[in-house]
């Protein structure tokens, strides 16, 4: 599964708490994919060595030489003397009634926050394109043919209450997770045909011989173990409270459902002296306090009571930290690079919905909506609009259809007719957009050509305005009543900051006759409804790495549309996206990659299964001046987990503030 960094999972914790289900605590995040074997292997062996056609080695990288030899002692872009101690506060939004991530029941903590108990096979290095290392398992062995993948478990590696990690582990946990866990599980590891257990701390995956998978070896180091022995006595699909025992840097030592969760930090964590750790999670407590919503949340963080904040609202971050602790430089607010994928964020059509069944009609409702209007007037023109699920990479699909792409497009014309429209062949899919350089009568023109179109494509699939009130009707289609079908429908929120967007699209749709209903739920009620998929439209994205795979099944496919939980929220049953995800998930090397992603990515973009919304190239983080923290990294700016307290400058931190306010 590919991992956006932890702070970029922060952004959108209220969506994902429960349904992107669990991602593991170790901060290297990116998933490598096993796309030129040749290549692959080459490099593995150059730090490890083969016995009989196996390979066995400290971790493996895509291009090239790994650049961590066996034994590292730290990754590049971390402080290995980093000092230990102290606590940090950060903020959770909503509330929580289970401790339980794994399972489709319930309202967990942030993923962030419940993966730190927890612990995979491996880990991915921030500083290398696609590398990763072993974490429990300090050996990994696999064949040329990829038709399995073994991990020996550290000897030393521990569960909290001093129990080995062994490979009985490994089995209870994919069998766990794929039989009673969040449905992405099933999804993600449905192609393990066995697990086999070859000593007691030595496991092997079985693959597929007939279908190559050449993601699924470096899949399974991501598999988070689980302790058999904490769960005999359990029911694995229940909430729970009971703080869970881990094997990672951090326990659970306080929790009081919908308000606080801390975490503590293991002095005698088994971990804390090997390479992929060192100069990481340093801070003695790790405390969340859980606040109504982000706009709760920011007067908090403003009186001091957290500590650091990654900040989402372009508005807050240009008009809400206009105090006098900034330009004394105790509170500082940074703008962090990132280059990560600026992967898909929109308004999501559910397609469960008849209103929303026909693909004119979500390209007429995408035109209502005017993001140069709101990115000036409300994001203070800090974004750029998103128009690719692949976005600033090179499987974005560009200019034409060319190529492997274009052959993949034809391919599935041919074989899907009714699900291949002929746009993909054209020019690249540009979101509708308003004129708001060239004064606001260009403006207001701009916004009247595009509902005009709309009106057209709406007319196209049965739709009128009613002669009186305006109010769009179909023509055939009758509601309960025997009435002509009006066009109404709900876009469900959960955060208030977001109806400043929401509120004048709907003004925008009742232009056309359209009325859409803006709701805002607390987390609960919202959560209850997304895994039901009881909405018309809401908020959503879908993170991407350099190397899709396996993930992209849970996002697109038809077998993920029915299924609770899943990232399918557009609810799209499409073969011809079917047979392009299969194409993603078995490309043989990462030419046949990147030609599958850009036709996936057109297919995806010309099929309007949401409103393109917008990135951002940065983070923007706020936070009390009392740490440290090394360099950004390229690809994932900075996390949290490899800062720590600056003892100099906590110390004065109080009298800092309180001079400021004094003045």
């Amino acid at each position: 599964m590919r991992r956006a960094s932890e702070t970029t999972r922060a952004r959108f914790r209220a969506l994902f708490v429960q349904v992107s289900g669990f991602l593991p605590h170790p901060p290297p995040l990116r998933l490598l994919r096993l796309g030129a074997l040749p290549l692959l292997l080459a490099a593995a062996g150059a730090r490890g060595e083969w016995t009989n056609g196996v390979w066995c080695g400290h971790g493996l990288a895509l291009h090239g030489d790994l650049k961590y030899p066996d034994g590292f002692t730290h990754f590049a872009y971390v402080n290995p003397d980093a000092p230990k101690g102290g606590t940090i506060r950060l903020e959770d939004e909503g509330g929580f009634d289970t401790l339980h991530p794994f399972i489709p029941r319930g309202a967990p903590p942030s993923p962030i926050a419940m993966s730190l108990p927890y612990e995979t096979l491996t880990v991915n290095s921030e500083d290398e394109p696609f590398s990763v290392y072993g974490l429990l398992a300090g050996q990994i062995e696999m064949p040329t043919n990829r038709a399995w993948v073994a991990y020996r478990i550290r000897p030393e590696a521990r569960w909290h209450d001093g129990r080995p990690v062994t490979a009985d582990d490994a089995i209870f946990s994919l069998n766990a997770l794929r039989e009673k866990g969040l449905p992405m599980y099933r999804l993600y590891y449905k192609d393990v045909v066995s697990v086999e257990k070859l000593g007691e701390r030595y496991v092997r995956f079985h693959f597929p011989t007939n279908e190559i998978n050449p993601e699924l070896p470096l899949i399974m180091g991501q598999l988070p173990i689980l302790p058999a022995h904490g769960w005999a006595e359990r029911d694995f699909s229940a909430t729970t409270l009971d703080p869970p025992l881990g094997s990672g840097p951090y326990r659970i030592s306080q929790v009081e459902a919908n308000r606080f969760v801390v975490f503590e930090r293991l002095t005698n964590y088994w971990g804390r002296d090997i390479g992929p750790c060192r100069g990481m999670y340093n801070f003695d407590t790790v405390r969340y306090d859980f606040y109504r919503d982000s706009t709760v949340a920011h007067e908090a963080f403003k009186t001091g009571a957290y500590d650091w904040h990654l900040e989402m609202s372009a508005k807050t971050w240009a008009t809400g930290y206009d105090l006098p602790e900034r330009d004394a430089g105790v509170l500082r607010c940074e703008s962090f690079p990132s280059g990560r994928i600026a992967w898909m964020q929109g308004f999501v059509f559910n397609l469960r919905r008849p209103l929303f069944e026909d693909r004119r009609v979500r390209r007429a409702i995408s035109l209502a909506f005017d993001f140069e209007w709101a990115n000036r007037a409300l994001f203070h023109g800090q974004y750029t609009r998103c128009r690719s699920y692949f976005g600033n990479s090179e499987l974005e699909a560009k200019g034409v259809a060319e190529g492997g792409a274009l052959q993949r497009l034809r391919d599935g014309k041919r074989a899907f007719p009714d699900h291949v429209p002929d746009e993909v062949f054209g020019p690249e899919f540009t979101p509708a957009s308003t004129d708001t350089a060239g004064g606001e009568r260009a403006h207001r023109l701009s916004v009247r050509r595009n509902l005009v179109e709309a009106l057209g494509l709406l007319r196209e699939a049965g739709w009128a305005p009613r002669a009186g009130d305006g109010r769009l009707v179909h023509a055939t289609r009758k509601d309960a009543a025997g009435r002509p079908l009006e066009f109404d429908f709900e876009i469900l929120l959960v955060q208030p900051t977001f109806e400043r967007v929401a509120l004048p699209l709907r003004l925008s749709l009742r232009r056309l006759g359209i009325e859409a209903r803006v709701r805002t739920v607390d987390m609960s009620v919202y959560m209850n409804r997304i895994l039901e998929y009881d909405y018309d439209m809401i908020t959503g994205h879908w993170p991407q790495s350099e190397s899709p795979g396996n993930e992209q099944r849970d996002f697109w496919h038809s077998i993920s549309a029915g299924q609770k939980g899943s990232r399918n929220f557009a609810g799209i049953r499409n073969p011809a996206v079917d047979r392009l995800v299969e194409e993603v998930i078995r490309a043989p090397d990462r030419r046949s990659l990147v030609d599958a992603c850009r036709a996936l990515d057109r297919l995806l973009q010309w099929g309007h299964y949401c409103i393109p919304n917008w990135y951002l190239p940065f983070e923007r983080i706020a936070f009390w001046d009392r740490f440290g923290y090394p360099p950004p990294t390229e690809k994932a700016g900075t996390l949290w987990t490899w800062w720590w307290v600056d003892a100099e400058k906590d110390a004065a931190l109080a009298a800092r503030r309180a001079a400021v306010r004094g003045k």
